[in-house]
């Protein structure tokens, strides 16, 4: 850990992980630092009870700090040690738990693959078969920007950050056999803004026909292969992100489902825990803690 502490204005958020970890109390402690319009960064600490099976719509790009961070990842049980990279793809389930006793803690990036895909021209997005990249095979200039997490991001800062994502993908992907077709961007983006503009609508395969102009199983295939996940799954994250606003911002569970278009509760709960491993209620309280 000892070589995230020369940033003086980070030192705070290190100290509370240490607190968290060295407190004797199980739970999680989540904080969210500074981010941009398709990036989030987070630090994290578990004490106790893991993160259940879940998956995101996003890279997740992650340094473990403290302790022994362990998850199942496409089969295996995977470990990460201080100084250890994690790099999963979108739409791969995962768990997360403490390796010891003692829990773990760790910094994380989450990246939209609309993003990589814009930095990647149109190729199909990259990779990593093996998600754990040790610490003498990273050095990776992103650890600067989970250095310190409340530094805001500048547009050209947040370009920085893409391209650095883009290279380090790049650099562990498994090239994938056999010959891709081109992808259909500009046709597939329409209907990427349409569902992000309004995730509460449920809009019909036939409405995104006719303004993607592809048939559904080519749609459904490629914008798999441009964004790393499906429509639908797509606009169930969308509806997760207005969820997680609306809790932050004090609204009660039942308010946020049914705001964010969920028929109730009990399904934005199951949606929820499937896509971040925790109850709508144990993430609130995560963000609450010390």
């Amino acid at each position: 850990m000892g070589r995230w502490r020369g940033d003086g204005g980070d030192a705070g958020g290190l100290d509370g992980l240490r607190r968290h970890l060295t407190g004797g109390t199980g739970g999680h402690r989540l904080r969210f630092g500074s981010g941009a319009a398709g990036i989030e960064r987070l630090e994290a600490s578990l004490v106790g009870e893991g993160f259940a099976p879940h998956r995101h719509d996003t890279y997740a790009i992650g340094v473990t700090l403290a302790g022994v961070q362990t998850f199942r990842y496409r089969g295996e049980l995977r470990h990460c040690t201080p100084g250890d990279w994690h790099v999963l793809h979108p739409d791969e389930v995962h768990d997360g738990m403490p390796g010891t006793d003692e829990g773990f803690g760790y910094r994380i990036l989450y990246v939209d693959p609309f993003l990589v895909q814009q930095a990647l021209g149109g190729r199909t997005l990259p990779f990593v078969a093996d998600p754990v990249v040790r610490r003498r095979d990273a050095r990776s200039p992103l650890s600067e920007c989970l250095r310190d997490i409340d530094e805001p991001f500048d547009d050209l800062g947040c370009l920085d950050v893409v391209l650095l994502v883009t290279e380090m993908l790049q650099k562990h992907s498994a090239a994938r056999p056999g010959r891709r077709s081109p992808l259909a961007l500009e046709a597939l983006s329409r209907v990427r803004e349409l569902i992000a503009d309004d995730p509460v609508s449920r809009h019909s395969v036939e409405e995104f026909e006719r303004l993607s102009g592809l048939d559904r199983w080519t749609l459904a295939r490629q914008f798999r292969a441009a964004y790393g996940t499906s429509p639908t799954r797509f606009r169930t994250m969308r509806q997760l992100d207005r969820v997680r606003r609306l809790l932050r911002g004090g609204m009660p569970p039942p308010g946020a489902a049914l705001e964010a278009g969920f028929a109730d509760q009990s399904h934005m709960t199951r949606m929820f825990k499937r896509a971040y491993g925790l109850t709508p209620a144990a993430w609130a309280a995560a963000l609450a803690g010390p």
